[in-house]
């Protein structure tokens, strides 16, 4: 009698268990995010679902989707976010799950390498699909329901959005596009609580040089323009946690911010920094209404004292 009465303590116990995990994990807030099969996304979707967060997981590839499908608190989705069509099916998907749509984490992207002249229009095309399309079509599919929780969008830009090197004219345009999306949907989605924010990466490991050049041919032309050495291991640079970490506080922290810089190093970070006072220069210089150094100096300081406090 009394090791029945144990036993059945036990399973009680492990019921109340099983119990108050399932209530944690369908009380936390889902987020979506694009291309997580690899770099940064897979690692974006580990920190998430470590941190309690239910996460819908995109890839194109049926391995890929068996490797996210293995993790607790992942509902895989095949998706391309250039196939409006697998944009409505996971929407559809989504929203008959019940859990709603806190976060939208626009990852999916593709890099490409070489000059204008150098580049093919089908690759040029390809790059403005993924990068520029596909979180518009993923914004217009799923904002119903990240209003609907007051949510948040994160888009993943890069530096390149802000410095433009010479042999990385698509991709540095399309990166360009986020950092404009991103202000224009902040001030569109304001007054419905949804708040959108970038995150710049600098140099990180992962597998997009690779993947352009599986697509274009290492002998490719493009792939062999003056003045670039594309590099398919890119495992010299750090892993992306940091990254992670950066993506999860846009979408938690009560305050987030608009643009967050995460870089493996000083000297990126003094680059990027750097050529947005350049641009600063060369806008103010020589028109009708330009500012001299004291009114500048008193933006810049005006500006400083808004910033966000380190920390909160």
């Amino acid at each position: 009698m009394r090791l029945t009465l144990s036993l059945l303590f036990v399973l009680l116990a492990a019921a109340m268990i099983d119990r108050a995990e399932a209530i944690e994990v369908n009380g936390s807030k889902a987020v979506l995010v694009t291309g997580a099969n690899s770099g940064i996304g897979r690692k974006v979707t580990e920190r998430l679902v470590a941190d309690g967060y239910f996460v819908f997981a995109t890839a194109r590839k049926e391995e890929d989707l068996k490797a996210l499908g293995a993790i607790r608190n992942v509902q895989p989705i095949r998706l391309d976010v250039t196939d409006p069509a697998d944009i409505a099916a996971a929407a559809d998907t989504i929203g008959k799950t019940g859990r709603g749509l806190y976060g939208l984490v626009n990852n999916a992207g593709i890099a490409t390498v070489g000059s204008i002249a150098d580049m093919s229009p089908e690759e040029f095309d390809l790059v403005m699909k993924v990068n520029v399309y596909g979180p518009v079509r993923m914004i217009k599919a799923f904002e119903p329901l990240l209003i609907s929780q007051k949510g948040r969008i994160v888009n993943i830009g890069s530096i390149s959005g802000i410095v433009a090197s010479p042999n990385l004219t698509a991709y540095a345009m399309s990166k360009h596009a986020i950092e404009a999306l991103t202000d224009s949907l902040a001030a569109q989605l304001a007054a419905q609580g949804v708040l959108v924010s970038v995150v710049e990466p600098g140099n990180y490991n992962s597998n997009i040089v690779r993947n352009a050049l599986a697509r274009m041919g290492a002998d490719s032309k493009a792939a062999k323009s003056p003045g670039y050495a594309a590099r398919a291991d890119r495992s010299i640079y750090k892993e992306p946690d940091e990254v992670a970490v950066t993506v999860e506080q846009a979408l938690f922290e009560p305050a987030p911010r608009r643009r967050y810089l995460v870089v493996p190093s000083q000297s990126e970070a003094e680059i990027t920094i750097k050529k947005q006072i350049e641009q600063l220069v060369q806008l103010n210089e020589h028109q009708p209404y330009s500012y001299d150094r004291a009114a500048l100096v008193k933006m810049l300081d005006d500006a400083l004292a808004q910033e966000t406090p380190k920390g909160k």
